[in-house]
């Protein structure tokens, strides 16, 4: 299924949270992308624990590509095993040499930030955390997340790491704009949306029944069953570091549609863990589910008003149809919107014979009042395939034959027409 969405999230349409407190935010409808709100979104800044969404999407990944598996033991070297010890830190206490599933430390990243845990898992995938850093910076660019810098996997300032840092300076964070972040966010929903039953989880014990049993509280406290709940929420992280400030990419649903948030130093706050990035959120929350909504305006196998010429076919000419549904995000007042719906074929004809569903040309979909935001890839329009709408067989031989015969005395005739036209003028 093709989508856009209609942003005209400007005071025109919709009262925008223009008081949104904090250095950087965006906010997009997760299914097509479209971004609903933006303030300085495109700002490199630190994302602090935000990062360890790109561990769950390469640990996702892994298990997908059958390189990992989810009951994998995990054997935590002494640098994992010093990070996790450290309790000023968010960490879960690990045993150095122990062994611990990939599953059960990809729960404790996911739920309670844990820093050793993600340090352990990087080893595991790659070899070493600065390996593992190249592979975060590479997928960060075939994703095309835009400008970034990944030096660790935990999203610590170097300083922490207890001088075992291994790539960049002794000061040095990850660092990604919000609209990198939400298209991470979205990635990771759309290619791994296992990833949503974890990041719901508001509370879970690490290691439950042993010795190192510890609780785990999702830092996430819009969950559900938390101190700030929020029903519909169910994902993502949250990060903090003096650095980076109080950061959330969070994602929610209500009445069928899916909103990605995303908060970047967060300001007014008195501690490193009070609700200002929640109530930041909140108001962006509300301002898109308050405001619009998802519609289709154009069904599955909708047919387009051109045809396409065939050559050496049964029929001379093929009718075309998009081959997937639009879906448009619209205020919620709309009720019919007004569309600029745009054909280019990439050629003038086409040789028979002819498959039904062939793409044979694009359809570009925009609402006519326009739009000042775009997606948070960067496009501005949407783009749906255009596909044949019938199979057209190739015409036999004798059809051909007079197809030529017909082309034939029309050249003669219109040959003795022109001379005839001559002699008059």
């Amino acid at each position: 299924m093709s989508s856009l969405v209609h942003g005209p999230v400007t005071a025109d349409a919709a009262v925008a949270p223009s008081t949104v407190n904090a250095n950087a935010a965006i906010t997009i409808e997760e299914g097509t992308g479209k971004i609903l709100y933006g303030k300085n979104a495109d700002q490199l800044m630190g994302i602090a624990s935000m990062t360890k969404m790109m561990n769950e999407y390469l640990i996702s990944e892994a298990v997908a590509k059958g390189k990992l598996k989810w009951d994998d033991k995990v054997t935590i070297s002494d640098y994992a095993y010093e990070i996790s010890q450290d309790r000023s830190l968010s960490n879960v206490p690990l045993r150095r040499g122990e062994e611990y599933s990939v599953e059960e430390l990809y729960q404790a990243i996911a739920i309670y930030s844990a820093n050793g845990a993600a340090i352990a898992v990087a080893e595991k995938i790659a070899g070493s955390e600065a390996k593992f850093v190249d592979m975060m910076n590479k997928k960060a660019d075939d994703l095309k997340l835009g400008a970034h810098k990944f030096v660790n996997a935990t999203g610590l300032n170097n300083s922490d790491l207890k001088g075992k840092f291994q790539v960049g300076g002794a000061k040095d964070e990850n660092q990604m704009t919000a609209r990198g972040m939400a298209k991470l966010a979205q990635h990771i929903i759309q290619d791994y949306p296992d990833v949503l039953k974890t990041s719901s989880i508001a509370k879970k014990k690490f290691r439950e029944g042993t010795s190192d049993q510890i609780d785990m509280t999702n830092w996430n406290w819009l969950l559900p069953g938390l101190i700030y709940a929020r029903e519909g929420v169910d994902g993502l992280k949250t990060g903090t570091t003096d650095y980076a400030g109080q950061c959330l990419t969070a994602t929610a649903v209500q009445d069928g549609m899916r909103v990605i948030t995303v908060v970047m130093h967060a300001n007014g706050g008195t501690s490193a863990h009070d609700k200002t990035r929640f109530d930041e959120t909140n108001k962006m929350l509300d301002f898109a589910f308050n405001n619009f909504k998802v519609m289709e305006v154009r069904k599955a196998d909708t047919a387009v008003k051109e045809t396409l010429a065939v050559n050496k076919g049964k029929e001379d000419s093929v009718a075309l149809m998009t081959k997937d549904a639009v879906k448009i995000v619209v205020p919620k007042t709309t009720t019919e919107p007004k569309l600029d719906e745009k054909v280019a074929l990439d050629k003038k004809t086409i040789d028979a014979p002819v498959k039904k569903d062939t793409k044979v040309g694009t359809m570009t979909v925009q609402l006519k009042d326009g739009d000042t935001l775009g997606y948070v890839d960067g496009k501005k329009t949407d783009t749906i395939n255009v596909v044949t709408k019938d199979d057209v067989d190739k015409a036999n031989w004798f059809m051909l034959m007079l197809g030529s015969i017909g082309d034939f005395f029309a050249g003669i005739w219109n040959y003795v027409v022109d001379g005839i036209s001559g002699w008059f003028n």
